[in-house]
């Protein structure tokens, strides 16, 4: 009996507990997952810290700095447009035949000069045409030298009949023939030289054909297409097939260039001839070319609902180029005169207008400071040119120009070196 109570203890020591070792399993997985999350939040601070405050930005700065006051305040835009470059004074370039071209002398972005030889075309019909007016001419030239001999010795057979029926040595009737001989002769060499003229003129004709299968520049420019080959066919007029070419090229006075925007028509009354302007060609945003109005065109686009305004550059550069899309800002005096004719002070600073940036629905800037970009809300004011009046900073801050969309507050920036 007791032999048998033994081997159940021994039994029951063997046996596996089931409900201590769920216990046991349980704490394990909590720890688990605790770890997880705190690896978790330690990896997105890691990853909060480089992208929001580790990354560093390389940037441009400027320094807010207060407006000038005064009768030297800088102009107002009171209103801004877009257009595009035009050339007033523009030509396709082709010929006043149909020929074969020989030679093209130009290429694109070739300047070019008032009569210059542009191309030639084959002119082997044009040389034939002239030689023949010229025989012609020449021919006709030698019949009135004919005609003229017969004329003088006609009167001098006349004066002799005269002399001789004074003496009654030959009849009346002889005397009226030689008269009549006169005049006929006389007639002839006046219609004579009528047919010299005509063939002067027509070989005048052919120099003028053949001048014209020489194509030359109609005023001093810059070509900007080349439209034609050696070996085309050039015709002043289109011949429908498609294998005849209308024009040699096109050339434009780069003298001539001016802008051409469209102008809602509910601020046209902001716009006046002889007006100060300010273009920005988007292909160089940074520079600011002072412009005016020249004209008002009065007619509208009824599809548009716009005005278009001819904008003069008071300034000429090789990098303006026709065609080329610009940003007007059509200015006033920014400074109004108050009581006692002072010019009302303006209130701001003076910032980059590309240094406003949108965040959460604010403008803000982003302020240097200790190698940091500090985000400050700001209050925008009017615009002048590429700068803005801002309020919310202090004088001689130091702003990012133009801060990247990732940028945040805190973000480690470097200084772009010139």
């Amino acid at each position: 009996m007791s032999s048998e109570n033994e081997n159940k203890a021994l039994l029951q020591q063997l046996r596996i507990d089931r409900d201590d070792e769920q216990r046991s399993v349980v704490p394990r997985r909590v720890w688990l997952i605790l770890a997880a999350v705190v690896l978790a939040a330690v990896i997105g601070g890691l990853a909060w810290r480089y992208f929001a405050g580790g990354q560093r930005f390389t940037v441009e700065s400027a320094t807010a700095a207060p407006p000038a006051q005064g009768a030297g305040a800088p102009a107002a835009a009171v209103l801004q447009a877009t257009g595009y470059v035009t050339a007033r004074r523009q030509a396709t370039v082709s010929t006043q035949i149909t020929g074969t071209l020989t030679q093209v002398l130009i290429e694109e972005g070739d300047h070019v000069t008032a009569g210059q030889v542009l191309a030639r075309l084959d002119d082997t019909a044009q040389r034939a045409s002239l030689a023949q007016a010229q025989a012609q001419a020449q021919a006709a030239e030698a019949q009135l030298v004919q005609y003229q001999a017969q004329l003088e010795q006609a009167r001098r057979d006349l004066v002799r009949n005269q002399d001789l029926v004074a003496r009654q040595l030959v009849s009346q009737q002889a005397l009226e023939a030689a008269s009549t001989q006169v005049q006929s002769l006389a007639a002839q060499v006046e219609a004579q030289r009528k047919q010299v003229q005509l063939a002067r003129a027509t070989v005048d004709g052919a120099q003028v054909q053949l001048g014209y299968t020489v194509v030359r520049a109609p005023f001093t420019g810059v070509v900007t297409a080349k439209a034609a080959q050696p070996g085309e066919i050039v015709s002043p007029v289109s011949a429908g097939g498609g294998f005849t070419r209308t024009g040699v090229g096109t050339i434009v006075d780069m003298d001539s260039l001016e802008i051409d925007v469209d102008v809602n028509e509910a601020y046209i009354h902001r716009v006046q001839p002889g007006q100060t302007a300010q273009a920005t060609l988007d292909a160089y945003p940074d520079w600011n070319i002072p412009a005016h109005v020249i004209a008002i065109i009065p007619t509208a686009d009824r599809s548009k609902a716009t005005v278009k305004v001819r904008i003069g550059l008071d300034q000429k550069d090789p990098r303006i180029l026709p065609d080329m899309g610009v940003r007007v800002s059509f200015l006033e005096q920014a400074a109004k005169e108050g009581a006692g004719g002072t010019p009302a002070p303006l209130r701001g600073l003076l910032v980059p207008a590309s240094a406003i940036v949108e965040r959460d629905g604010h403008s803000v800037v982003f302020v240097i400071e200790d190698g940091r970009a500090q985000l400050r809300a700001v209050t925008p004011g009017q615009s002048f040119g590429e700068l803005r009046l801002v309020e919310g900073l202090a004088a001689g801050a130091h702003v990012v120009r133009t801060p990247p969309a990732e940028m945040q507050d805190g973000a480690r920036v470097a200084l772009q070196k010139p």
